[in-house]
């Protein structure tokens, strides 16, 4: 009797072993490799898409948010998480704020193709929102392939605007206060409150006194033609540094400085 309940139990011990032994090799598909660290982890990057840049507690679209992070926010990426069909990182916001952020909203140099997927962004956005992107492109990206054609429209860009604040300016500031004063009239130009954002990303306004209009320095232009000689774009840039010459022959220009 003794030697049979010996056998039924080293049966059970074998039955148990052999089950745990089996559980353990479903949980581990076949092919299964180990988790690979991403390479964002221990990266800088910069917040871009203000749409996407809500700072969370949690990795979720349902997380409490902390803030939404403006546009040029540096931050540095701790980890990463999934959920709610997006990708996460976790990151640290100086001064001192931290939390999760939809992947989407970073740019940087840790991840290939981040350049271009922020031209397509400038591409596809207006107003001064697409000045201000591609200002950003720039500086994360000085040796894209990209860079030739977003240095040609965002000089495009900027002479556009300029006609846009010569309209401003010359309807908005007052002749008569310009006149009752000792201060020069182009100081009130190139003290034109609207120019002050565009001061803020290093944009030059050229002001023509005798026509009284505001006209983009050109500063990426000749970058196009002294870095990408080469390029498509550098024989239009000469086009239009070029026209820029002719406008203010017409009369003696003033630098709106930075």
């Amino acid at each position: 009797m003794i030697r049979l309940r010996q056998i039924a139990l080293l049966l059970l011990v074998t039955g148990l072993c052999f089950a745990l032994a089996q559980a353990q090799k479903r949980s581990r598909p076949t092919g299964s490799k180990p988790a690979v660290r991403s390479k964002a982890i221990g990266s800088n990057a910069v917040v871009i898409d203000e749409s996407l840049s809500v700072l969370r507690m949690k990795p979720s679209l349902f997380a409490e948010a902390v803030q939404r992070m403006r546009r040029g926010r540096k931050v540095h990426i701790l980890g990463t998480a999934e959920a709610d069909g997006v990708k996460f990182y976790k990151v640290n916001a100086p001064p001192n704020n931290s939390g999760w952020v939809q992947a989407e909203a970073l740019f940087g140099m840790f991840r290939e193709g981040d350049d271009s997927r922020l031209a397509q962004l400038v591409q596809s956005s207006n107003g001064f929102d697409q000045i201000e992107l591609a200002s950003a492109f720039f500086d994360l990206y000085p040796r894209s392939q990209f860079r030739p054609a977003l240095l040609l429209l965002f000089g495009d860009l900027l002479e556009d605007t300029a006609v846009k604040l010569s309209k401003d300016a010359n309807s908005r500031l007052d002749r008569r206060e310009m006149a009752a004063t000792a201060a020069p009239m182009h100081s009130y130009y190139l003290n034109f409150n609207m120019l002050d954002r565009y001061r803020k990303l290093g944009v030059i306004f050229l002001f023509n006194p005798k026509t009284k209009t505001f006209h983009y320095e050109g500063a990426s232009w000749r970058e196009l033609i002294a870095k990408f000689p080469d390029s498509g774009e550098a024989s239009e840039a000469q086009k239009r540094v070029d026209s820029l010459k002719f406008k203010l022959e017409r009369g003696t220009a003033s630098a709106a400085n930075k």
